[in-house]
């Protein structure tokens, strides 16, 4: 976890004080986001007093705006021919950490999945799922061992598949990498060693033991990604990817 004081402090949102007259601009955006839009990721939030359609508001989307692009350029977005900043979504959503504190998470992914990631995530949270941290990959430069080490769970990074020179979906904002330290990419070389990505995720690369964060095919994660159209890197053949799901077009 980033270890900025802000991000870990817990900042009550009072929606009682947010009831006040609103400008016209402001008039067609729900007043639990207007007070909350500037937050920081990870900021741990107090929902006590959100109603249900609070919680329900606090998972949107919008376009990149020049803010969100000056984190990404040059970072997880390069100039390309797969995929443009007009096609991708910036995605503001909530979720729950190991002990059910509520957080601000947010993602990047292209805009024909944005839909389906915040229906997912929006059930996750109502179900208390764990999530520890999610940042942009951007907040690690874009490098996805140490977005991974941190058990960052991200979307959307213009990078080729580790030891490939094959374009990941990520690239295109179609993959969506859940908890990854506990969930590793597991693969061997042409020389027949085993690598274990990240790392650190090598303790947790035996599925057959039971540990915090696992996805499998008994898993929250895996049954809603599945139930809308996503395929899970953990029933590839010849590598597995526990952590991630995508929907290619």
């Amino acid at each position: 976890m980033r270890t900025i004081a802000l991000m870990c402090c817990v900042l009550a949102v009072n929606l009682s004080a947010c009831r006040g007259a609103q400008s016209n601009t402001e008039s067609e955006v729900p007043e639990v986001v207007i007070h909350t839009q500037n937050l920081p990721a990870s900021t741990e939030l107090d929902v006590s007093d959100f109603s249900e359609g609070d919680l329900d508001r606090m998972f949107y989307s919008r376009v990149v705006d020049e803010e969100i692009f000056r984190r990404i350029d040059g970072k997880s977005y390069r100039k390309n021919h797969m995929v443009t900043i007009d096609e991708l979504r910036y995605l503001r959503m909530l979720y729950k950490d190991i002990n059910g504190k509520t957080h601000i998470g947010e993602m990047i992914v292209n805009q024909s999945i944005a839909a389906d990631v915040l229906a997912i995530f929006r059930e996750l949270y109502r179900q208390s799922y764990p999530i520890e941290q999610m940042v942009l990959v951007d907040d690690y430069d874009a490098n996805d061992e140490r977005s991974m080490s941190a058990n960052n769970t991200s979307a959307f990074n213009y990078r080729t598949i580790e030891n490939t020179d094959i374009l990941s979906n990520h690239s295109k904002g179609l993959a969506v990498d859940i908890n990854p330290l506990y969930n590793p990419y597991i693969y061997r070389t042409a020389s027949g060693v085993e690598i274990c990505s990240p790392a650190l995720g090598k303790k947790y690369a035996d599925r057959s033991k039971s540990f915090d964060y696992k996805i499998d095919e008994n898993d929250l994660a895996y049954r809603l990604f599945t139930e809308h159209g996503f395929t899970w890197g953990g029933n590839w053949e010849d590598s597995k990817d526990y952590q991630h799901f995508e929907k290619a077009n």
